[in-house]
Order: C-alpha cells, then sequence, then structure tokens
C-alpha cells in the first residue's frame, strides 16, 4: 500500500496551513468559547474557500465527492491550528446525508456545507450535541431514526471551553429504517477519521511548541531540553505521534476504496492518534511547568483540546473493541 503524499496533497495542505496560520486562532478559539460566533464564522467561510468541507459533499451536490485522504490532510491542519466549531461533525453530516440517499431526507443542506453557508452538527449516539448553538442544523441519530432538532438545552461545561456542548430537543423526523443506521454507521467512520487526523495535528503543534520551550527555558545555567529525561519524554511523544500517522492515512485509503476493514482501520487510527495527542498535552503541560497551567498562555488552548478529542466519537476502550470484534 502506498502512503506516500503527491505533490498536490502536500500542496494543499501547506496552502492550508498557511492561510491557518495567518488567521490568528487563538482569538477565534476565545470567542468561541465565550459564545462570541463572527470571527469563528468568518473562519469557517475561509476553510470552505480552500475546499476542505466539499471533499465530504458529493459532486453533483457542488463538492468534491468523498476523498478521505484529502479529508485526513486537512483535519490535521485543522487540529494543528486548533480551530474550533463542529468540524468534524460538520462532516459527518454530509457524509451521513449523501450516504442516506437525496430521497430520504433534505438534501438541500449538501451544498451549502461544501460552500460554508451551512454549519451542520451531527449527534449519533451520545446524548450532547457540539455545538448546537452555533449550527444551523441539528441532526439527531437515534436508533434508526433522524431527527432535526427544533432547539436546544443550555450549554453544559466542557474540558474544552470552545467545544460547546447542548443537549437537543424535540424534532422533525426526517428519515427512518435501515437505511439510517447504514448511513449513521459510515458517518461515524468518517467522524472518526476526522477527530483522528485532528488529534494528530494538535499532537504535532504540542509537541513542536515544548521542543521550542525547552530549548529556551533554563535551569542550572543549560537549557532543559539538554537533560536525558526531557529528551526521553519528548522522544517517547514523537514515537506515538510517528506511529499514529501511517495509521491516519491507512485508514483514509481503506474508506476510499470501500474496503470491508474500513471501520476497523479507522478505529485503530483513532485509538492511536488519540492517545497521541493526549501524550502531548501531557508531556506540554508537564515541561512547560507551571506556565502549562495559566488560561493566558495560549498553548493552553491546544492543551484543553486533547482528551476531548481523544474521546469523541468513540472513546479508545470503544474504538479498541470495534477493532477487536472485526
Amino acid at each position: 500500500m502506498r502512503f506516500l503524499l503527491t505533490a498536490e496533497q502536500r500542496e494543499f495542505a501547506r496552502t492550508l496551513d498557511g492561510m491557518l496560520g495567518a488567521s490568528g486562532t487563538p482569538a477565534v478559539v476565545r470567542a468561541w468559547a465565550a459564545g462570541e460566533q463572527k470571527p469563528g464564522r468568518e473562519l469557517w467561510a475561509r476553510i470552505a474557500a480552500a475546499g476542505v468541507f466539499a471533499l465530504a459533499v458529493p459532486e453533483r451536490h457542488g463538492g468534491m465527492g468523498l476523498l478521505p485522504v484529502e479529508l485526513a490532510l486537512s483535519f490535521v491542519e485543522l487540529g494543528r491550528h486548533a480551530v474550533p466549531g463542529p468540524l468534524a461533525e460538520t462532516v459527518a453530516s454530509a457524509a451521513f446525508l449523501a450516504r442516506l440517499g437525496e430521497d430520504a431526507t433534505d438534501e438541500a443542506w449538501l451544498p451549502r456545507i461544501a460552500t460554508g453557508d451551512a454549519v451542520v452538527s451531527l449527534c449519533a449516539g451520545v446524548p450532547y450535541a457540539v455545538d448546537a448553538d452555533a449550527a444551523d442544523a441539528v441532526l439527531l441519530v437515534q436508533g434508526d431514526t433522524v431527527r432535526r432538532a427544533d432547539s436546544h438545552g443550555p450549554v453544559q461545561p466542557s474540558l474544552d471551553p470552545a467545544r460547546r456542548l447542548s443537549r437537543p430537543l424535540g424534532g422533525t423526523v426526517l428519515a427512518e429504517g435501515p437505511a439510517v443506521t447504514e448511513a449513521a454507521a459510515h458517518a461515524v467512520d468518517v467522524a472518526r477519521l476526522a477527530t483522528a487526523a485532528q488529534s494528530l495535528g494538535l499532537g504535532r503543534a504540542l509537541l513542536a511548541a515544548t521542543v521550542s520551550h525547552v530549548r529556551q527555558r533554563t535551569q542550572f545555567q543549560v537549557a532543559i531540553g539538554s537533560f536525558q529525561a526531557v529528551k526521553h519524554r519528548l522522544a517517547d511523544t514523537l514515537i506515538g505521534l510517528d506511529f499514529a500517522q501511517p495509521l491516519v492515512y491507512a485508514a483514509a485509503l481503506a474508506v476510499a476504496a470501500g474496503a470491508p476493514s474500513a471501520g476497523r482501520e479507522v478505529a485503530a487510527a483513532k485509538v492511536a492518534a488519540g492517545e497521541a495527542g493526549y501524550a502531548a498535552a501531557r508531556t506540554a503541560l508537564q515541561l512547560h511547568g507551571a506556565l502549562g497551567y495559566t488560561e493566558e498562555l495560549d498553548l493552553s488552548l491546544w492543551i484543553r483540546k486533547a482528551r476531548p478529542l481523544r474521546d469523541a466519537w468513540g472513546t479508545p476502550a470503544e474504538c479498541r473493541a470495534r477493532v477487536l470484534t472485526g
């Protein structure tokens, strides 16, 4: 199996990285956490203009078709820059609606998702929807039924302040039956792939920031990065991320091919990337010392995302069970 990215794919990732790097995401994250959605929606529009959401929308609805490898590349960069909002939930919604079929539910959402005009949060198998207060629609999947929620409850506290959780309430039935169950399973795989890629990008950013810090911070007149214990901690973090990366791209290739093993491969990638990203956050917290605990430090925005991303769309235990049950 070929894991090397093409020149076009690498250039796409570099372009997205440059755009997000110039967008001042820490300020956007803080505004989103406070309930101020305008900066986040403006960034959302720029991400859509780069073609990210179109990667999950069929061509007949104005997208590029489901391109899992490019989608994974995009979400690595979104994670690297800690972009807020229901990113995985929106691409999962697109995958769900596309798989369900145009005769089953309101397909008008797909072109709007592709262009960034619509933020759609998919809630499947969990009690809380992500960023329901900012979404144009919340799709609630319960068993073999999908509803569009009428409203949502109050926003609940979250470890990641920019991950705003609330219970979807009420709703009009859009479709029901086995097709809903099958489409939801496909959407969960897409969401897990996107979240795994986010965790990978987040971990890379945390590791880079920590390496930079230990080169500058000194004890006993030498940089703490020269201490063997620090080197070992950073090396372990790097190994975890490097081991997770091929699993993420292998899972993307399996989804692209429609392989029977795709669900297991996505679950394996989710475990590896989620754990590696969380380990990077713990390393960053420890090696930054007291600075790592301060909300004023921008790095805290990255640190606080790691565990929620690790557990979103399937905890490590749930994903391991998926791998083992085949």
